[in-house]
C-alpha cells in the first residue's frame, strides 16, 4: 500500500516536469527555434487529449458494463482522421487563413461575424463542457484516494461511494495555476500555446505507456497469454449483439462529432496547427494511437472481473488490479497514466473555453460599458489576461459544482457521453457553414439554440437525478404530470436508450430549425462573403476579402486600436510590413481596403473576429459590400474548370467534377458534330448554285449559235441560283451581325397584328403550293408593341415558312394565335407534322441546329433561321420560346413581347 505522502510527492514531481517540459517550449518558442516542438509527431499526440481518463478508466469500467460498446469511443474519431480530406483539411485551411481562435469563433465568422451567435456557442460550449472537467475531478480524486488509502481495505463495500470533496477542490485549484501559468501567459496573435502542447504530448506518451504495462502485466503475469486471459471472460462480456444497433451507431456517432466538435479537440486539431501538412501524418498515426491505448481494455476488464470481488468499482480496475497484487510500482505508473489523462483535458478545454468566454462575452461587454477605459497601448491585451484567467477558474469552479451535485453516479463514462450530445449540437451549423452557401446566422441561431435546450432538459438536468433544478417526480412523471412531456420520453417516444432519445430530439429539431429558418431568412451580404470565402476557402484567399467590401480610414486611427489589442511593438512590426510591401516610406501604410481586411484578420488572431470587426468599425467609415462582386465570385466558383484534363486530378476530392467533365466533353463532341453537318451544309448550299452557274454559263460560252428561247431559260437559271447564293450569304452575314452588335435598336410603336397579317399574306402562296391549310385566329387585334417592323416580320416568316415546309402530315395544317397573355403580345404558330425530336429540342435554338431533318422536297435548311429569329427576339427585348410537345400536336413555338396598349380602333 502506496502512502498519501509518497503519492503526493510523486505528483508534485511529475507536475514539476510538466512545467519544465512547457517552460522549454516557449522558450524554444520565442527564439524561433521549435524544432521537435513543431513536428507532425507532437501535434498528433497533442490530439490524443482526447483520451481523458474516461478512456483510460472508463473505458474498462464501460467494457464490463457493456461489453464491445466501448469500441465505439474509438472507432468514430478513427473514421473522421482517416478521411480527414473531406472536413479536417477544410477546418485547418479556414482556421488558418482566417486566424480562427476557437470553434465559437469560427461558426461566428461564417455567419457574419455576429457576436450574439458567438456568445451561444460559448454558452453551450461551457455547459457542455461542464460535464466532461467534473469526469476528470472525479477520475483524479477517485484514483487519488483508491491509491494513497484504504479504500480498496474492505472487498465487500464499494469503493468509495462518498468523494473527497475537499481533495477535489484543491486538484482543481492545482489545475487551474497550471493552466494560467502556462495557458495565459501572453496574448499571441495566432493563440498558439507551443509549451502546453509539449507538455500535452508528454503526458500522451506517459497514458499510453501505463495503460500498455497494466495490459502486459495481466495478460502475461496474472494470466499466460491472450488465449488464457480470454478464456477466462464471463460469458457475456463479449456479446456482439448489440453491435451495429442503434445505441452502437449513436455512439460511434458521437465519437466522430465529439472529435470535431469538443472546444479541446477544436484547440489541438485546429487552432494549435502549425503546418497543415501535419494532418497527413495525425490521418494514420492519430487511429494507430487510438488502436494502441484501446490494445488490452478487454483483458484489464476480465482481469478486474476475474481476480478482484465482486463490489469493485470498474472505472478503477486499472488501478486496483495492480494494488490487489501488491503492484506498488506499476499502480504508481498507472495512477500517472490516469493523472495525465485528466490534466491533460482540464488544461486545453479551459485554456478553449476561456479565449472564447473573454474574446465573445467580455470584450463585447468592455466595448459597451461607457465606464470601461481601454485607451492606452496594450490595455486591451490586460483585460483578455485577467479575463482569461477569470475565466478558467470560473469553468473549473462549475466543474466542480457539478462534479459535487452528481458525484453518486457509478459511471465515469455516462458524465463522458452527455458531453458529447452537449457539443454535439455545433454540428449542424458547422457543417451547413461549410458546405451549404443558404445557410443564415438567424438560422445557425435558432438551431442550436433549440437543439441547446432540448439537450439540458432530456438528459443534462436529468442527469442530477432530481438534485439540480428538475425534482425527480417531473423526470419519472412529466411536468404537471404531463407524461407526454416527460424528459426520458419526449412526445411520447418511449422504450428508447435515454441517449439516443436526448441525441435524436436535439440534434433532428436543431437541425430541421436550421434548414427552415435559413431558408425563410436569406443570408445577409457579409453572410454570403463569408460563406464564399469559407466554402470556397481552397479557391478563394482570405484577402479577397477586399474585393467586395468597400471602407476607409485614418492610417493613425488604425494603428491605436491596434495597439490597444496587439501592444505597440507588434503593432508597428504589422504596420511597417504592409508599409514596405505597399512601397510606403515610414510605418504607416495606406489604409486601402486590403490593408483594413488584412489589420481585422490580425487582430481577430487574439479578440476573435466579432470583436475585431467591432473595434475595427469604431473607426472605419462608410463600410459597403458590393453585391456585384460578391454574386460574381458566387458565380465563378460554382463554374466547373471547362475541358481541363486537370479535373482528374485527387480523384477523391474530385469526383463530381470528373461527371461534369464527362458531360462537358459529350456537349463538346455535339457541338463538333453540329459543326461539321454544318460546314457540310454550308458548302453543298454553296456548291450547288456555283456548280449549275458554272455548268450552264460555259453551256452558253460553248453555243454560240443557241436560241433565243433557251438561252433566255439558262440566263435564267443562272440568276436564280446567283439570288440563292446571296440569300445564303447574306443569312450568314446577318446571324453574324446579330451576335457582335452592340448598338441597340431603335424600336417604334407598330400595330403587331398588322405586321403578323403581313407575314401571313406573304406565306399563303407556300401554303398554297405545298397543299397545307393555313390557319389564323387573331384574339389580339390593334395591339401596339414597341419593335422594328421588318425584323418582326422577319421572325413570323420564319416560323410560318418553316411550319410550311416541314409539316410531314398527309393532311398538313399550321395554326397561327395571337393573343394577350399577362400583359404580353403572345403569338403562337403550331403544325400538326411530326415534331421534333427529343434529343434537339434543347439546342434548337443555337447556331448550326436544324429541328427538323429535311422538308418535303428533301431539302433541310442551313440551321440559322432559328437562331437568328432568337437573336431578334432578344433586341426586341421579347422571347421565343419552344413549347412542350403534346401527344397529337407537332412542333409548337412562342414569341411574346411587351405590349403598350390596344389600339383605339379596337
Amino acid at each position: 500500500m502506496l502512502s498519501a505522502n509518497l503519492v503526493f510527492a510523486v505528483s508534485l514531481g511529475y507536475v514539476a516536469l510538466l512545467f519544465f517540459v512547457a517552460y522549454l517550449g516557449d522558450k524554444r518558442a520565442r527564439a524561433g527555434q521549435l524544432g521537435l516542438f513543431q513536428s507532425p509527431l507532437i501535434y498528433t499526440l497533442s490530439i490524443s487529449v482526447y483520451c481523458t481518463s474516461w478512456t483510460f478508466y472508463g473505458a474498462v469500467g464501460s467494457a464490463v458494463r457493456s461489453g464491445m460498446e466501448f469500441i465505439t469511443i474509438y472507432t468514430g474519431p478513427t473514421i473522421v482522421f482517416i478521411g480527414f480530406w473531406f472536413l479536417l483539411r477544410k477546418l485547418v485551411r479556414i482556421g488558418r487563413v482566417h486566424r480562427i481562435t476557437s470553434i465559437a469563433d469560427l461558426i461566428s465568422s461564417r455567419y457574419g461575424k455576429g457576436e450574439s451567435l458567438a456568445v451561444l456557442v460559448t454558452l453551450i460550449a461551457i455547459v457542455g463542457s461542464t460535464p466532461y472537467i467534473a469526469l476528470q475531478l472525479k477520475a483524479v480524486t477517485t484514483s487519488f484516494q483508491v491509491i494513497s488509502g484504504g479504500g480498496f481495505a474492505d472487498p465487500d463495500q464499494p469503493v468509495f461511494a462518498d468523494p473527497d470533496y475537499t481533495m477535489a477542490f484543491w486538484i482543481a485549484a492545482g489545475m487551474a495555476v497550471f493552466t494560467i501559468v502556462f495557458g495565459t501567459r501572453n496574448i499571441d496573435a495566432n493563440e498558439r500555446h507551443h509549451g502546453v502542447v509539449a507538455a500535452i504530448a508528454l503526458e500522451a506518451l506517459v497514458k499510453l505507456f501505463a495503460l500498455i504495462a497494466v495490459g502486459l502485466f495481466v495478460v502475461f503475469y496474472l494470466a499466460d497469454g491472450p488465449s488464457e486471459i480470454f478464456s477466462m471472460a464471463p460469458p457475456g462480456l463479449l456479446n456482439t449483439e448489440e453491435v451495429f444497433g442503434p445505441r452502437w451507431i449513436t455512439l460511434t456517432f458521437l465519437a466522430a462529432t465529439a472529435v470535431i466538435c469538443l472546444p479541446r479537440q477544436f484547440q489541438v486539431t485546429v487552432v494549435e496547427n502549425a503546418d497543415e501538412r501535419h494532418l497527413y501524418t495525425a490521418s494514420w498515426m492519430f487511429p494507430l494511437y487510438l488502436l494502441l491505448i484501446s490494445l488490452f481494455v478487454l483483458p484489464i476488464a476480465i482481469g478486474g472481473l476475474t481476480f478482484l470481488p465482486e463490489t469493485a468499482n470498474p472505472d478503477m480496475f486499472v488501478l486496483t488490479l495492480p494494488m490487489a497484487m501488491n503492484q506498488d510500482l506499476l499502480a504508481l505508473i498507472a495512477f500517472l497514466g490516469g493523472f495525465s489523462s485528466a490534466t491533460s483535458m482540464v488544461i486545453v478545454a479551459c485554456i478553449a473555453l476561456s479565449t472564447m468566454v473573454s474574446n465573445h462575452v467580455v470584450m463585447p461587454l468592455a466595448l459597451r460599458l461607457p465606464w470601461v477605459e481601454m485607451k492606452a497601448s496594450g490595455d486591451v491585451r490586460r483585460l483578455l489576461l485577467i479575463s482569461r484567467r477569470t475565466s478558467i477558474c470560473l469553468v473549473l469552479l462549475l466543474g466542480f459544482v457539478y462534479f459535487r451535485l452528481s458525484a453518486k453516479s457509478d459511471a465515469l463514462a455516462a458524465i463522458g457521453l452527455i458531453a458529447f450530445v452537449g457539443v454535439a449540437q455545433f454540428l449542424p451549423s458547422l457543417i451547413g457553414g461549410l458546405y451549404w452557401r443558404q445557410a443564415s446566422a438567424k438560422g445557425a441561431f435558432a438551431g442550436l439554440l433549440a437543439g441547446f435546450l432540448i439537450w439540458l432538459y432530456t438528459l443534462f438536468l436529468p442527469s442530477f437525478e432530481g438534485a439540480f433544478l428538475i425534482p425527480l417526480s417531473v423526470i419519472e412523471n412529466g411536468p404537471w404530470g404531463i407524461s407526454f412531456l416527460r424528459p426520458e420520453a419526449l412526445f411520447g417516444l418511449e422504450g428508447m436508450d435515454p441517449l439516443v432519445h436526448a441525441l435524436f430530439w436535439s440534434l433532428c429539431l436543431n437541425t430541421l430549425i436550421f434548414v427552415i429558418v435559413s431558408l425563410i431568412f436569406d443570408p445577409k451580404p457579409l453572410e454570403r462573403l463569408q460563406g464564399a470565402l469559407f466554402i470556397d476557402v481552397f479557391r478563394t484567399p482570405a484577402d479577397n476579402e477586399a474585393r467586395f467590401i468597400r471602407r476607409y480610414a485614418a492610417s493613425n486611427d488604425l494603428f491605436v486600436v491596434a495597439q490597444r489589442i496587439l501592444g505597440t511593438e507588434s503593432a508597428y512590426r504589422v504596420f511597417s510590413e504592409f508599409a514596405q510591401n505597399q512601397g510606403v516610406a515610414g510605418h504607416l501604410p495606406r489604409a486601402d481596403d486590403e490593408f483594413i481586411g488584412h489589420l481585422e484578420r490580425e487582430l481577430a488572431g487574439s479578440v476573435g473576429a466579432a470583436t475585431a470587426r467591432a473595434m475595427i468599425l469604431q473607426v472605419v467609415k462608410g463600410e459597403t459590400i458590393s453585391l456585384d462582386e460578391l454574386m460574381k465570385i458566387v458565380d465563378e466558383t460554382q463554374q466547373v474548370i471547362d475541358y481541363s484534363r486537370q479535373l482528374e486530378v485527387k480523384s477523391h476530392q474530385l469526383q463530381q467534377t470528373a461527371r461534369q467533365l464527362r458531360e462537358a466533353n459529350e456537349r463538346l463532341k455535339q457541338l463538333d458534330v453540329q459543326k461539321d453537318d454544318f460546314l457540310s451544309q454550308v458548302s453543298h448550299e454553296l456548291r450547288t448554285p456555283m456548280t449549275s452557274i458554272r455548268s450552264f454559263a460555259q453551256i452558253l460560252l460553248d453555243t454560240p449559235d443557241m436560241d433565243e428561247k433557251e438561252t433566255k431559260r439558262f440566263t435564267g437559271i443562272i440568276l436564280e441560283e446567283s439570288q440563292r447564293l446571296t440569300r445564303l450569304l447574306d443569312e450568314i452575314l446577318d446571324l453574324a451581325r446579330l451576335e457582335g452588335e452592340q448598338i441597340d435598336w431603335e424600336l417604334h410603336e407598330i400595330d403587331a397584328s398588322e405586321a403578323l397579317k403581313r407575314a401571313i399574306a406573304t406565306c399563303q402562296g407556300l401554303a398554297a403550293q405545298s397543299n397545307v391549310t393555313l390557319e389564323f385566329r387573331d384574339e389580339a387585334k390593334g395591339t401596339i408593341i414597341e419593335a422594328d417592323d421588318d425584323r418582326l416580320r422577319q421572325v413570323f416568316l420564319n416560323l410560318i415558312t418553316n411550319a410550311i415546309k416541314y409539316n410531314s402530315s398527309p393532311e398538313p395544317k399550321v395554326t397561327v394565335l395571337s393573343a394577350i397573355e399577362n400583359g404580353r403580345y403572345c403569338v403562337s404558330v403550331e403544325d400538326n407534322g411530326a415534331g421534333i425530336r427529343a434529343d434537339d429540342r434543347e439546342r434548337i435554338f443555337q447556331k448550326f441546329s436544324r429541328g427538323w431533318r429535311q422538308s418535303k422536297d428533301g431539302r433541310s435548311g442551313t440551321g440559322l433561321g432559328l437562331a437568328i429569329s432568337w437573336q431578334i427576339m432578344q433586341r426586341l427585348r421579347g422571347d421565343l420560346e419552344l413549347l412542350p410537345q403534346e401527344d397529337g400536336t407537332g412542333a409548337r413555338f412562342k414569341i411574346s413581347l411587351p405590349c403598350k396598349e390596344r389600339a383605339a380602333a379596337e
